[in-house]
């Protein structure tokens, strides 16, 4: 039986070695969708107000260049993902690339994806800092947590 199988991704190499196990562990008739939760920041770039900082305002471009770095890495990650895949035998039909913006959080929009017909979900267990991890806890730990009525596999 054909499983549809969603991988929540960003630029880390755990996101990466996530998309390798599955490559090395999984059928090559399942359906696969790589995903991608964006930050939305962009609207930082275009805004104009008095009450900015003058330290913010004369940094704004360099804030905005950062975003587009992040938006070209994360390409290249999904890129990298499918090529994974490819290259393990996957059917390139089978394998689908999503990206959105983030809406409620990057736990909660990698969670409402997964209620949209998945049989797993599969990701890496840290793609961020420690220290930011510890204050701010991990994504997969999030997704683990508060996933309901779908298996979600942590790859370490």
């Amino acid at each position: 039986m054909e499983k549809k199988i969603l991988v929540a991704l960003d630029d880390s190499d755990n996101a990466l070695r996530s998309v390798n196990y599955l490559a090395e562990n999984f059928n090559t008739k399942s359906r696969i969708t790589l995903l991608s939760i964006i930050q939305d920041t962009a609207s930082l770039c275009d805004l104009n107000s008095p009450e900015l900082t003058p330290y913010f305002k004369s940094q704004q471009s360099n804030f905005c260049l950062l975003e587009d770095k992040k938006k070209e890495l994360i390409t290249v990650a999904l890129a990298k993902a499918k090529d994974i895949l490819l290259k393990a035998g996957f059917d390139e039909k089978n394998i689908e690339i999503k990206t959105h913006m983030k809406k409620r959080g990057i736990a909660r929009d990698i969670i409402d994806e997964s209620q949209r017909g998945y049989d797993l979900l599969v990701m890496g267990r840290r793609g961020i800092s420690g220290i930011r991890e510890f204050f701010l806890g991990s994504v997969s730990h999030k997704v683990f947590t508060l996933s309901k009525d779908i298996s979600v596999l942590i790859i370490n």
